[in-house]
């Protein structure tokens, strides 16, 4: 399998198709060692399922053999060579040495290489593949050269795969670059941290055979996250021998200056000469093509070359070529510049050092206000290693071990603060280690846990810090929160209020979520609305907001909820906070699928769980697994949201975490509501205990009620009707109207419900209540209203992509008599057309007669009318002035919007 070379597969495939038809063409893929020329090959190979096969590789040590590459290339094909003309046929073999005859011109054996190649053709088609053509002889070269210019009906394909110095002028090429992110990350081994995976791909280049070399080279500790900025990635012995064998040529100018530049990495020839590269040593590794010198830029020509310059030397000389590049960045005004010498210090440094480990220490603010929190981890961490003095050591320890969380890197920081000192006794340095502890055991143990972590240290931060304690506690109750533990929540909270008064967001929304947990809803509610409208005000960081964002949920404010959410994505991808950045995600993509953006909640969701799993995140993989499955049930994607859920439930309960599992219980019963089974979907939704979080009442309310089972709606509507009441949205309130009038039968609170529907923004629970209504007026025999409902109704829940609940309305419009319009693909309301179909619906709305369509298409006015009249029941309209509308949508942004399937 390819990755990331979709594109370059495609151009290829375009060649071989024509030529099926008879058509030539030629391509040049050019790039570096290792970067796919070979595979791009072989994937023609591949699909050459219909055509002869010619394949011929360069071989460096026959590159002055005049004709050998030629002869390798043709040899499968020799046989034909007496169908060429006498003159042309006595060339080549004299050429390929197939007789005593001297080939009379270069210029006869590529005229007779091009009709070889057209007599292999026949009455089919040729490929031919020319792999590591720089070594191709000069001879054969010219001759393939030749024949490739003057190919064009003869049905042949050539693709030549080459290093960048090989030149073919005047025939089409195709630059093999690096991999993109995404296909590079797929290439590298699963587990290794983010940070890890962003510097192999930068080392490699995006160099397919650079990404498999460096991982398999790791140490451990590497592979765990711990990288220097400066030097070079290891590499493995054999690639390491292959390339010292070039640089054992060359002589010590060159050899040193090949050191100086691995050593340096940045690539700016100024440092690299001003460290002691000679410019002599730099132009005779330039002459071997291991390096490559572009006006005032240094850079290898391979990855793998870099890495093998600088493992292959001695550390001598790899400790006084660090001294020598830190001396030529002294007294730079750059930060940058700052940072690159802090690390070549670090990197000659043979034991502690203070004046090293403050210059690492700046380096790593600098890097916390670029946004590098795995950088602010290594340099804290290198600094605490050249630190003599055991408390200032802790400090910095405590500081890489909080940054390296923050980073996602929870193995790493967790190693890192259990080597600071265990009796170091300022708050911040405890802060930290608590902060660090809580933080793997919330995504990797139990929320439980991670609150009696803090818990049991709060108190020694408490005695020195009031602000650091408040927000450990609040930390405290947030891990009750997703336990759904009312007991811990208030036990948090009793120690928050026996500190010295904190008024925040932060300390309003912590009292909130614990009188909500206690079942005091109305306090719970006014409290944490007041912290969510009040935090803007406060100018909290990642965490705080992490902790804001969470009170949306049960407070029914997805727009406020997504608000918060893409600030703290932005936020977590400009600072490096990669740790937080599941957690983001996981909140972003809810509350677009409570908006109803379900395309847009599967891409964010999946894309958490990506994040998450390279992470470890058991606990995040759990709440976006349940919450990707509860979007997935209002799309009606049975198999997919049943085995999402079913996995999500029972981890959640494995894990200790009641809100995970409210959502992914919620998701199948929303699933088996959709698909009109509400005796499943009452069963599955009456498994759901009590919960804080009172959306779910309101499906189990209506499943009661369909299922025939009004007495059992009781609860869970009272339930959602006190929460609505102390919530006072406009969604929640049409909602709890929408259920009253299912369980009382009463059309006054299903008009309420529209009317409310008409100040929210959710468009999805607006189509069930549109759908709910127009069902109650079919059975009420008013069937003219009750299509106006069931119309408004299909046409949301299409839009939506809400499949089942658009079959739903589809068959409730079918008993009123109407004839509704067939399924359509979300956004794209020509979906449900026929090619030919759309077509002339296209031409029609922009006001072209059956006569003129007919004319344009070559059909018959008789034709286009049928097929007029097949489209029209379809879309769901009843004339041509309707057409504009629907393909001015069909053509908009997003008209082919991706559901996320």
């Amino acid at each position: 399998m390819l990755y990331g070379r979709a594109g370059e597969q495609e151009r290829i495939e375009r060649l071989l198709a024509a030529a099926g038809t008879g058509r030539s063409g030629v391509l040049v893929v050019r790039g570096q060692a290792g970067i796919g020329k070979s595979a791009l090959l072989d994937h023609a190979a591949a699909r050459a399922r219909d055509m002869r096969v010619l394949r011929g590789v360069g071989i460096e040590s026959e590159a002055e053999l005049p004709f050998a590459a030629l002869h390798l290339l043709l040899r499968g094909g020799l046989d034909r060579v007496h169908a060429l003309p006498a003159a042309q046929a006595a060339a080549l073999r004299g050429a390929l040495g197939l007789d005593d005859t001297a080939p009379v011109n270069r210029f006869l054996v590529g005229l007779a290489t091009l009709s070889l190649l057209s007599e292999l053709a026949g009455d089919g088609a040729l490929l031919c593949l020319v792999d590591d053509a720089q070594w191709f002889d000069r001879a054969s070269l010219d001759a393939l050269v030749f024949a490739a210019r003057r190919l064009d009906t003869e049905g042949v394909v050539m693709i030549f795969a080459a290093r960048p110095e090989f030149h073919a002028t005047g025939l089409p090429e195709l630059p093999l670059g690096g991999l993109d992110g995404e296909a590079a990350a797929a290439l590298l081994p699963p587990g290794l941290p983010p940070q890890v995976r962003e510097r192999l791909i930068e080392e490699s280049g995006g160099n397919p055979l650079a990404l498999i070399e460096l991982p398999a080279a790791l140490t451990a500790e590497q592979r765990a996250g711990r990288l220097s900025p400066v030097g070079a990635m290891p590499v493995a012995d054999r690639v390491r021998e292959a390339f010292q064998a070039q640089m054992a040529a060359l002589g010590e100018e060159a050899r040193t200056a090949l050191l100086i530049a691995a050593a340096d990495g940045s690539g700016e020839l100024g440092t690299v000469v001003g460290a002691g590269a000679s410019l002599d040593g730099l132009e005779s590794a330039e002459r071997s093509r291991l390096v490559e010198i572009t006006g005032t830029t240094v850079g290898f020509r391979h990855p793998l070359i870099r890495a093998a310059a600088y493992q292959s030397a001695p550390v001598t000389r790899r400790l006084a070529a660090h001294r020598a590049l830190a001396g030529a960045l002294a007294g730079s005004a750059s930060g940058g510049a700052a940072d690159r010498r802090a690390w070549h210090l670090a990197a000659a440094a043979l034991g502690p050092d203070e004046a090293v480990a403050r210059e690492l220490e700046e380096a790593a603010e600098r890097a916390r206000t670029r946004g590098g929190g795995a950088a602010v981890a290594a340099a804290y961490e290198r600094a605490a290693e050249l630190t003599a003095d055991p408390v200032r050591r802790s400090a910095r320890l405590a500081a890489a071990a909080l940054a390296a969380s923050d980073a996602g890197l929870m193995s790493r920081a967790a190693a890192l603060a259990d080597r600071a000192a265990p009796d170091v006794d300022d708050p911040g340095v405890i802060t930290a280690l608590i902060q660090v502890r809580t933080h793997r055991e919330f995504e990797s143990g139990t929320p439980l846990a991670a609150g009696r972590i803090i818990m049991d240290g709060v108190p020694r931060v408490a005695a020195r810090s009031r602000e650091q304690a408040t927000w450990l506690l609040v930390e405290a109750v947030r891990c009750a929160w997703f336990a759904g533990d009312a007991r811990s929540a208030q036990e948090a909270a009793a120690s928050l209020r026996a500190l010295p008064a904190v008024g925040s967001s932060l300390v309003d929304g912590a009292f909130g979520l614990t009188r909500l947990l206690g079942g005091d809803t109305g306090g719970g509610i006014e409290l944490m609305d007041r912290a969510v409208d009040g935090h803007a005000a406060e100018g909290l960081g990642v965490p705080g907001l992490t902790f804001i964002a969470s009170l949306c949920l049960p407070l029914d404010r997805p727009g406020r909820h997504e608000e918060i959410a893409g600030r703290i994505v932005a936020d977590c991808q400009r600072s490096g906070m990669i740790g937080w950045l599941p957690m983001a995600l996981h909140d972003q993509g809810l509350a677009q699928g409570w908006l109803g953006r379900y395309g847009e909640a599967r891409a964010t969701l999946n894309a958490g769980l990506r994040l998450a799993a390279d992470l470890g995140h058991e606990h995040r993989l759990t709440h976006l697994t349940c919450s990707l499955a509860w979007v997935l049930a209002h799309q009606g994607e049975t198999e997919d949201c049943r085995a999402l859920a079913t996995r999500g439930v029972a981890r959640a309960e494995r894990q200790g975490l009641a809100l995970a599992a409210v959502v992914g219980r919620w998701a199948l019963g929303l699933l088996d509501l959709g698909l009109g089974d509400p005796e499943a979907a009452l069963r599955r939704l009456e498994e759901i205990p009590p919960s804080p979080v009172a959306a779910p009442a309101a499906d189990q309310a209506e499943a009661a009620v369909r299922a025939g089972r009004p007495e059992r709606a009781r609860e869970p509507l009272a339930r959602y009707l006190t929460w609505a009441r102390h919530v006072r949205r406009p969604s929640s309130d049409a909602i709890a109207l929408r259920c009253r009038a299912l369980v009382e039968d009463d059309e006054a609170h299903f008009a309420a419900a529209v009317r409310l529907h008409e100040r929210d923004d959710r468009p999805y629970e607006r189509a069930r209540t549109q759908l709910a209504y127009g069902e109650w007026l079919r059975r009420a025999r008013r069937r003219a209203d009750a299509r106006a409902r069931l119309r408004e109704a299909l046409e949301t829940f299409d839009r939506l992509g809400a499949e089942p609940w658009a079959e739903r309305a589809r068959t409730e419009l079918r008993a009123t008599g109407d004839v509704p319009a067939a399924p359509r693909r979300a956004g794209d309301p020509l979906s449900v057309l026929t090619p030919q179909e759309r077509h002339i619906v296209r031409l029609a709305a922009e006001g072209a007669s059956n006569r003129d369509i007919a004319a344009r298409l070559f059909l018959s006015p008789r034709t286009v009318g049928y097929h007029l009249y097949k489209a029209f029941p379809k879309l769901g309209i009843a004339s041509r002035g309707q057409l504009a509308g629907l393909t001015r949508s069909a053509d908009g942004p997003g008209a082919d919007g991706d559901t996320g399937r």
